[in-house]
C-alpha cells in the first residue's frame, strides 16, 4: 500500500514559514524563498554568537582603560600590575567595578600601579 507523506511534509514547511515570519514580502510566504531565508538567517546567528564575545570584551577594555586613564595610569600598567601580583579578576568584573563602585577601583588601582 502506497504511503502518501503530504501531512508530514505540510508540517515542515509550515515550520519553516514560521521560522522566516519576520521577514519582509515572498521570503516568510514561499516556501522555497524561506527556507533559503531561514538558513541565512542561522549563519548570521552562529556568526554573531562569536562577535558578540568579542564586541563586549572591547567594551570591558575600554571602560577598564578609561577609568584607568582617568587616575594617571594607562590599561597596560594595570593589567600588568594584576597579572605580578596575582590577582585574577576577569575584564567583566573589572569594568562593573571601575563602574559601580569607583573608590574600590581607584584603592585597587593604586595598589596595583606603585610608581
Amino acid at each position: 500500500m502506497r504511503v502518501k507523506g503530504g501531512t508530514t511534509a505540510r508540517k515542515y514547511r509550515k515550520s519553516v514559514k514560521k521560522a522566516a515570519s519576520g521577514a519582509r514580502g515572498t521570503k516568510h510566504t514561499s516556501y522555497r524563498v524561506a527556507s533559503q531565508t531561514v538558513i541565512r538567517s542561522a549563519q548570521y546567528a552562529f556568526r554573531d554568537r562569536r562577535a558578540k564575545k568579542r564586541d563586549f570584551r572591547k567594551l570591558w577594555i575600554g571602560r577598564i582603560s578609561a577609568s584607568v586613564k582617568a587616575l594617571g595610569y594607562n590599561y597596560s600598567q594595570f593589567m600588568n600590575g594584576l597579572k605580578k601580583n596575582k590577582i585574577e579578576i576577569n575584564r567583566k568584573m573589572l569594568s562593573e567595578l571601575a563602574i559601580n563602585n569607583p573608590n574600590e577601583f581607584k584603592a585597587l588601582v593604586e595598589s596595583v600601579c606603585k610608581k
